[in-house]
């Protein structure tokens, strides 16, 4: 099973839009790192982001470009100050290949619940995991940013 863990690309201000979507800038990197992701087989079964916009625009570069038939939902534990344990649980249910949308610091902290170096997450990139079928030993296959 492959877990991809993404922070999404980079948004306007609140001053600019309370919503904050993705900048053009957010945008164009999406998609530049949907491309790049793809290239290295990322192929999810279901794309789960948190809800807020940029998280949802960003996880939709990665539908069109790497999984246009996967599921796509909103699902909760992927907010900023959620606790990691949340999507943790729900990451060790599934048998599915995933990709997550979300936050720092949140997606920083389920990296590190699965053994992975946190303070060195890519701002605004993704992190690549594998494990076996017992989903208790976890490695990182590669990081893009």
């Amino acid at each position: 099973m492959r877990v991809y863990l993404l922070h999404h690309a980079d948004a306007v201000g609140p001053q600019v839009d309370p919503q904050r979507p993705l900048s053009a800038d957010g945008l164009q990197h999406a998609g530049r790192l949907a491309e790049q992701a793809r290239v290295r087989g990322c192929t999810p079964a279901a794309i789960w982001h948190s809800g807020k916009l940029r998280a949802r625009q960003t996880a939709e570069s990665f539908w069109r470009v790497c999984a246009p038939f996967a599921e796509f939902k909103m699902v909760r534990g992927l907010l900023p100050d959620d606790p990691p344990e949340i999507i943790a649980n729900a990451i060790l249910r599934e048998t599915r290949d995933l990709l997550l949308a979300g936050h720092m610091p949140n997606i920083a902290a389920v990296l590190r619940r699965f053994g992975g170096d946190a303070a060195a997450f890519p701002m605004h990139g993704l992190v690549a995991l594998e494990t076996g079928d017992s989903g208790v030993s976890w490695q990182q296959l590669w990081r893009l940013s």
